[in-house]
């Protein structure tokens, strides 16, 4: 019998949602939502691009994998965000966020990390899926002083050492924290393409932009 993680790939895979929101709905009655994004979706997503990147799966698949878990944890995750709280101190006033998908197809991360978030109390941009240049613009446009930037495939990982460098020269107060497949593949990938920090989990994000905000040790 497949791990939950393997069998609701191989939903992915068949684009059946039925049986994918079947899969998701038990573990769900287990688990907390994010332990079931960590433990059972992220997996089969991770999967899913390493096959499309070996040639075995079709880009369209990648794709649609990313939309069907939108939906599915979509509820989870606002349900369970109704339950978190977070003050700012007073003296702290709250940085300029966004995040977003680079050169990817897949949009699921970002969805979790930005409802992790505004969970705490933050308010995110999202920028969705962007292209180097497009995020440069953005970013300065909107005077953003943390980015997040999700990748799924290692291609688009590399593509953020052309992102940061950019961003060195147009937008140099700008910290840039980055989170994906590839950075869990390669604990030092984060430090070659020059980010500020890394998350693994989707968990960490908080915490993360609580440190970079000088909120948390």
């Amino acid at each position: 019998m497949p791990l939950p993680s393997e069998a609701l790939q191989q939903s992915f895979l068949a684009l059946d949602r039925m049986r994918a929101s079947e899969l998701v709905a038990v573990a769900a009655t287990e688990l907390p939502p994010l332990q079931v994004i960590e433990t059972m979706v992220r997996p089969a997503l991770e999967a899913i691009g390493q096959l499309w990147e070996q040639g075995d799966c079709a880009l369209s698949q990648v794709y649609m994998s990313g939309r069907i878990c939108e939906e599915l944890i979509d509820g989870l995750l606002v349900g369970s965000a109704s339950d978190a709280s977070r003050i700012l101190t007073p003296q702290v006033a709250a940085p300029r966020l966004a995040i977003a998908v680079l050169e990817d197809y897949h949009l699921l991360g970002r969805q979790i990390v930005r409802t992790v978030l505004r969970a705490g109390g933050y308010e995110v941009l999202d920028y969705g899926r962007q292209d180097v240049e497009e995020l440069l613009d953005r970013v300065c446009a909107d005077r953003i002083e943390i980015l997040l930037v999700s990748t799924l495939m290692l291609p688009s990982a590399l593509r953020t050492r052309m992102l940061i460098d950019g961003l060195r020269r147009v937008s140099p107060q700008t910290r840039v924290v980055v989170g994906g497949a590839p950075y869990r593949f390669d604990d030092q990938l984060w430090q070659e393409v020059g980010a500020d920090a890394v998350g693994l989990h989707a968990g960490e994000a908080l915490t993360i932009v609580n440190r970079l905000t000088g909120e948390a040790p």
